[in-house]
């Protein structure tokens, strides 16, 4: 009997096993259902979230169609995040293959739902009132209101936004299919861009207010700066004004010229001996040589303690930079502006009106001073008085601070942090996980105002590279190359044609019509130098600044002739594989060089 229980015993336990193999199948069948339709309704409201999306993305200037935009994304967010976060999906996700394609799925519904109803939805509520006819003075006042209205929802929205997009940056990608890997790495970097947008409201809604006087009465000097006769940061500082605000007041207290600031002894501030051994002493002995050190934190410092030495110890709250290209985007917002000399001053006429023609007209400084004076003046009034086009006047400002034209330093710890990082700040080029950053920096050796006839032409490329890291942080490695073309466009008769206050008239050495570059190539931290030529021979000097390899040069170029300065480095493995060039804005926008290290 034992000998025939057994078979049968086989054939109950082989038909039990046949039902949990059928019984898991049916699961399985029925959770690869579950999962592909949810998944599919999910990917449908995700793909018209995008689409709405990128139709408001349109036309961001009407907050009401923004606002309601929003809302409709979040409904689709919301959707998507619930079909992907039930129990049967989240078992899905232990799956091997199906498990990771699952988990990146609904870690990316549950990001964009974060922003969308977490994020832009409070946010948008608010800046649905918010008109931009509030950024254009009345009567020389701002009104306060609608920036301390929208500070908060800013703040609130740029942490959720932040968070979102570290959850995406987590992702391991390696495990994706192509596609869900490219779509990943398409919201990841969408949401870069949306937390840097709501950091910059978040800074903008912090730190106007206060700097327009809401806390009490505020001063600051404005320094002019100088395009045609070239520093680090632009050129130099030739006029200056004194500019207080009280309240969303805002009043041009005094101007003053370069000329009312003495040649000190020694350094008005510390400099720091490596700073010295590169720049000497001469920033912090002029006034015309403050943004000589491309860093517009110690520029500033440097400013307000000269401008405190001459007016009996008075401390201004910050100072703020800005050229005559700046100026002629804020002239496309305001319009025409007639000058007491009865010359019209408009977008297209106002750099080479300051920057040259000035200088045929007027031989003596004092009267040149007295130009810019009055030019600045009619200015600084028709931008307060509230007639400029407010959509304009944002696209200005805008352009000036991307391309460093405009530039601020706040004495205050607290404004100074939440600017640092920024290109207000105008710091020294910064190297991070994804961008290694160069700097090249010219400065005027003439004397004199022959940089507005000199153009730079620099170029960066990776001459060879290897790629390494990850998917999610990629690296490279290799050698790279920047060089910078300097090209004299004066007439062959420079000499002789050109005022003597726009060659120099041979002061320092340098012959008429012959313009001087003293330049300033910063290399990205870590970086070795390999070489370094340039056209004469002349040699390189230089050193260290806060970690970065510095090489300096001066080169005598005449009217018609070129030089080029060329340094190759290498970089060690584990850099970035993005090459930026940070440079002096001059007379046409700095050019937007990046070099990336593609994979094989």
């Amino acid at each position: 009997m034992s000998e025939s229980a057994n078979p049968r015993a086989l054939r109950q336990a082989g038909t039990v096993f046949a039902w949990v193999v059928a019984a898991f199948l049916i699961a399985l069948v029925f959770l690869a259902g579950w999962v592909g339709v949810r998944g599919f309704l999910a990917s449908q409201h995700l793909i018209d979230a995008q689409a709405t999306a990128t139709a408001v993305r349109e036309d961001l200037t009407d907050p009401a169609l923004a606002s309601a935009a929003i809302a409709d994304v979040a409904a689709d967010t919301a959707a998507a995040r619930a079909l992907t976060s039930d129990p049967l999906w989240q078992v899905a996700e232990a799956l091997p293959w199906a498990g990771p394609q699952l988990s990146a799925v609904s870690t990316v519904a549950a990001a964009v739902d974060d922003v969308a109803g977490s994020a832009l939805a409070p946010l948008a509520d608010v800046a649905s009132g918010f008109d931009l006819a509030a950024l254009r003075p009345q009567d020389g006042r701002i009104d306060l209101a609608p920036f301390t209205d929208i500070r908060e929802a800013a703040a609130t929205g740029a942490a959720s936004i932040g968070g979102a997009a570290e959850a995406v940056a987590a992702i391991d990608r390696a495990p994706l299919i192509r596609p869900l890997r490219e779509a990943v790495d398409e919201v990841g970097a969408l949401l870069d861009e949306t937390e840097t947008a709501t950091g910059a409201l978040t800074r903008a809604a912090t730190l106007l207010p206060a700097m327009l006087g809401a806390d009490g009465p505020r001063s600051y000097l404005v320094l002019f700066q100088n395009n045609a006769e070239w520093r680090s940061l632009g050129g130099i500082p030739g006029a200056t004004a004194l500019v207080r605000t009280d309240g969303g007041a805002i009043s041009l207290a005094e101007q003053a010229s370069s000329s009312d600031f003495p040649r000190y002894d020694e350094s008005v501030l510390p400099l720091g001996s490596d700073v010295e051994g590169i720049f000497s002493a001469r920033p912090g002995r002029f006034i015309q040589n403050v943004t000589q050190i491309p860093d517009f934190a110690v520029s500033g410092a440097l400013a307000r303690e000269m401008w405190a030495r001459e007016r009996g110890g008075e401390q201004v709250d910050g100072v703020i930079a800005i050229d005559p290209v700046a100026l002629s985007y804020l002239l496309a917002a305001t319009g025409p502006v007639t000058l007491p000399t009865g010359d019209v001053i408009t977008a297209e006429n106002a750099v080479p009106l300051l920057l040259n023609e000035v200088y045929f007209r007027y031989e003596d400084p004092a009267d040149q001073d007295a130009f810019f004076a009055a030019a600045a003046a009619s200015v600084f009034s028709a931008l307060t008085a509230g007639g400029t086009d407010p959509t304009a006047l944002v696209d200005a400002l805008t352009r000036a601070g991307d391309e460093r034209r405009l530039l601020l330093w706040s004495a205050r710890e607290d404004e100074q942090a939440l600017l640092a990082g920024t290109s207000l700040a105008g710091p020294l080029p910064e190297t991070d996980d994804d961008i290694a950053r160069f700097g090249v920096y010219l400065n005027d050796g003439t004397g004199s105002k022959m940089d507005y006839y000199v153009s730079a032409t620099p170029t960066l490329t990776w001459d060879s590279c290897v790629t390494g890291g990850s998917a999610a942080s990629p690296t490279a490695s290799g050698t790279a190359t920047l060089t910078v073309t300097l090209t004299n466009n004066a007439p062959a008769d420079a000499a002789t044609s050109l005022p003597r206050y726009i060659t120099g008239g041979g002061a320092f050495d340098v012959d008429p019509g012959i313009a001087r570059t003293v330049g300033y190539v910063y290399l990205p931290e870590g970086f070795e130098l390999q070489d370094a030529t340039i056209t004469g021979d002349v040699g390189f000097g230089g050193g260290t600044h806060d970690g970065r390899r510095v090489l300096s040069f001066a080169v005598d170029v005449a009217p018609g002739a070129s030089a080029t300065a060329t340094v190759t480095v290498t970089a060690p493995e584990g850099s970035a594989p993005q090459l930026e060039l940070v440079s002096t804005p001059t007379l046409v926008s700095p050019p937007d060089l990046v070099a990336v290290c593609e994979p094989a």
